[in-house]
């Protein structure tokens, strides 16, 4: 069963230049800017002024959630040229001191659990990694390559074959911000 048509609107903010090209999109702001190309998407996508209109034609239930997907892809992106996102994660050990330091494009988590070996996690995209004694703050205008570093860090930490009740060391995120960057 298909539904009637499936549409969404953004309204662009005077601060925000957004350009279209077929279903590329590029978003520039006071952070910086952004490009995006949604054309895998079998979706409408038009820009008029300062809005862009999404939309799908009779659509299947896929196409559908599409509409509401790459909207808010475009708000985020929006939101990441203008404020900028901020994770913050805390370093958690109760024997062994772990010590993390940026390293080119990757970061190293030295003395996890005692191990010899430092573990590595890339950093991606353009983030800006800083390490305070107990906290490291991730700050970017790309929302998805911040929390995907996030996500490798805390990855990385993860304790495997022992009890995560008594084992508790890691590095988690504690604190999500827009805003920041």
């Amino acid at each position: 069963m298909r539904l009637p048509e499936v549409s969404k609107t953004i309204q662009i903010p005077d601060n925000v230049d957004a350009s279209l090209e077929g279903k590329k999109i590029n978003v520039k702001g006071a952070k910086g800017s952004l490009t995006r190309d949604f054309s895998f998407a079998p979706i409408a996508i038009e820009g008029e002024g300062k809005s862009i209109r999404l939309w799908a034609k009779w659509p299947r239930k896929k196409e559908a959630a599409l509409v509401g997907t790459i909207y808010s892809h475009i708000q985020n992106m929006i939101t990441g040229v203008t404020k900028g996102y901020s994770y913050k994660l805390k370093i958690v050990f109760s024997h062994f001191p772990i010590s993390v330091k940026v390293q080119d494009k990757s970061i190293l988590i030295e003395n996890f659990t005692g191990e010899r070996r430092a573990r590595r996690v890339k950093i991606i995209g353009d983030v800006k990694v800083k390490i305070e004694p107990e906290d490291i703050i991730i700050e970017g205008i790309n929302l998805e390559d911040v929390s995907q570093t996030a996500a490798n860090i805390e990855q990385a930490t993860r304790v495997r074959r022992k009890d995560p009740r008594v084992f508790l060391d890691g590095i988690y995120v504690y604190e999500k911000n827009e805003g920041v960057a």
